[in-house]
């Protein structure tokens, strides 16, 4: 997926040194994952904060703010684990972008309120573009009504599987989602088919791993 970086209007700059101590203050991760903020994490910054008052959008009960943070790496890869402490620290949708020499790319969750419990907000599947060159040009934000119509589109130009016609963007992450578990179950099975030694036991990994793309395909391209 092509790097899309947005360019957000002036009002919108935040830039402020998020120091890892806040982070750790309120997600608490374990030693091992403080260890990686120390290996992989240069810097973070908060580098945009888009609300109605900056954006002049109305917030929405999903969406009350987005922002985005600029993490300068140490290594060229991140953990997702490293952004997840981040987004259980932050109640709102965070997009980050991430920086190696000179190479960007854009990540995001999907992040949405607790259907259980409102207070508390579901990081969920992460999406991000390739590896771009730091000095590429930046598109004009979406147009949108309203903040939860912003981070829609914001989002879905990481999602790299379209939408079907109506679908809603929490419906089309858990297609996604099923679709992901799908291909890891499609590998192991490939994995162990290569192992495999016995004829019978071939003919029966192949036909469970015929069914695994098969399923993936329906996910793909099947209409609800």
């Amino acid at each position: 997926m092509t790097v899309t970086l947005f360019d957000y209007p002036k009002k919108t700059a935040f830039n402020r040194v998020l120091p890892k101590s806040k982070i750790y203050a309120y997600s608490k991760p374990s030693r091992s994952i403080r260890q990686r903020f120390v290996d992989e994490v240069d810097q973070i910054v908060w580098k945009y904060k888009l609300s109605p008052e900056t954006l002049n959008l109305r917030a929405t009960k999903s969406v009350p703010e987005i922002q985005v943070f600029g993490i300068s790496l140490r290594t060229e890869e991140v953990s997702e684990s490293v952004l997840r402490t981040i987004d259980k620290a932050i109640s709102f949708p965070i997009f980050y972008e991430l920086t190696f020499e000179d190479h960007l790319k854009v990540v995001a969750a999907y992040k949405r309120p607790s259907d259980a419990d409102s207070a508390k907000w579901v990081v969920d599947t992460y999406f991000s573009s390739d590896w771009g060159n730091t000095k590429v040009v930046r598109d004009s934000l979406p147009v949108a009504l309203s903040l939860g119509s912003l981070y829609e589109q914001m989002l879905r130009r990481l999602i790299d599987i379209e939408a079907k016609p109506g679908e809603s963007l929490k419906k089309q992450v858990e297609r996604i989602a099923a679709i992901r578990g799908k291909e890891a179950e499609c590998k192991k099975l490939e994995q162990r088919l290569g192992r495999e030694k016995q004829f019978n036991r071939k003919v029966e990994l192949n036909r469970e791993l015929r069914t695994c793309k098969e399923e993936i395909n329906a996910l793909l391209g099947a209409q609800e």
